[in-house]
């Protein structure tokens, strides 16, 4: 079991060089307490992008609802469908990388490891259930270094081949033009692609 050690609150990764209040605790978020957080969120122009990005992620979601024109019944559909599909393919991930070091920093495998995204899931809705853009990673990348990205792409390519991985870049940049809106039927699909290739 990992235990969390109590640092104490002084800003770290996207908080960098933001003075916390140096009070030790465990649970902090970029190394800031639940007291000093807000206040970056609130005072820090890097606070305030991370507050701006969350709420557009809110309204994209509503958005591509209203494009598909989905009444309520519908939604709760699409939103069971997403969940189903994301646990079938985080299975799959982590039953495939099995055996196999962390992608991002190559520690040893440990039963805990889940299934980390390259390309962010929330940022990279084409990408959300590509399987070259996810692989097995450790707790500590995929959430206390916010999926450590410099040593995952590192590792990618030499773990995916090098082919796969110009094509993963070329759809990220193609995402970022036309982004993909999910629905019940390309959901499925998804998911009967993984019962075949188990």
């Amino acid at each position: 079991m990992i235990q969390i050690k109590e640092k104490p609150c002084k800003g770290i990764g996207k908080a960098y060089g933001f003075i916390g209040c140096g009070n030790k605790t465990m649970y902090r978020t970029y190394g800031l307490c639940m007291k000093c957080y807000p206040k970056f969120l609130q005072e820090d122009e890097r606070g305030k992008v991370i507050i701006y990005n969350a709420i557009n992620k809110v309204q994209k979601t509503r958005k591509d609802f209203e494009k598909l024109g989905l009444e309520d019944k519908e939604r709760t559909a699409l939103k069971k469908a997403h969940n189903t599909t994301k646990t079938v393919v985080h299975a799959y991930v982590r039953a495939r990388d099995e055996g196999k070091p962390c992608i991002s920093c190559n520690n040893e495998w440990k039963p805990n490891f889940q299934a980390g995204h390259f390309y962010a899931a929330g940022s990279y809705e084409t990408l959300k259930y590509h399987l070259h853009n996810i692989s097995g990673q450790c707790e500590q990348c995929n959430l206390r270094k916010e999926g450590n990205f410099a040593g995952y792409s590192l590792n990618l390519p030499s773990r995916i081949g090098l082919e796969n991985y110009n094509e993963l870049v070329r759809l990220a940049g193609i995402d970022k033009q036309r982004s993909k809106v999910w629905n019940l039927d390309n959901l499925k699909e998804v998911r009967n692609k993984i019962k075949e290739i188990k």
